[in-house]
C-alpha cells in the first residue's frame, strides 16, 4: 500500500476516535513488512490517564496478534501543522519499531513530514544491558 493510500486510510479511521472530551480524533495506519495493515484510533476515558493514542492503539493490536517487523507508521491529526506524537507513543515506538523506521506525521490538510523514530526521541529508554 502507498502512503499517500496509508494517509487516505488514517484520515478515514479517525472518524472512529472515541473522543466525548477533547474531540480530537487521531487515525493511525501501521504497516508490517509482509504488507499486513493494522489501525488504531485514540480512545478517551472520563479519568484521562486511562486514554489510549491512536498510535499505541494501532502498534498495540499488531503486537498483540504476533506482529513485530514494521514497515511504516502514519499518524493523522485535525492539526495545523503535522501532528506530533506524545512521549508515551513515542517511548513505544521505540520498543518495538527499528531507530530508522520512518513515522509520516499528517495534517488536516494532509501535509506530511516523515521522520524516523530515532528522530523522534534520541536517547529513548531502550536495551538495558
Amino acid at each position: 500500500m502507498a502512503t499517500t493510500e496509508m494517509v487516505d486510510l488514517a484520515v478515514e479511521v479517525s472518524k472512529q476516535a472515541y473522543v466525548p472530551y477533547s474531540h480530537f480524533p487521531i487515525g493511525a495506519v501501521l504497516l508490517t513488512k509482509d504488507g499486513e495493515i493494522y489501525t488504531g484510533v485514540n480512545i478517551e476515558n472520563a479519568s484521562f490517564g486511562l486514554t489510549n493514542c491512536g498510535e499505541r492503539t494501532a502498534i498495540f493490536k499488531a503486537v498483540s496478534e504476533g506482529a513485530r517487523d514494521f514497515q511504516e507508521l502514519i499518524i493523522y491529526g485535525q492539526t495545523e501543522k503535522p501532528i506530533s506524537p506524545c512521549g508515551a507513543c513515542r517511548q513505544v515506538m521505540a520498543e518495538f519499531f527499528e531507530p530508522d523506521l520512518p513515522v509520516t506525521l499528517v495534517s488536516k490538510d494532509k501535509s506530511t513530514v516523515v521522520m524516523t523514530v530515532k528522530e523522534l526521541l534520541p536517547y529513548s529508554f531502550t536495551d538495558l544491558t
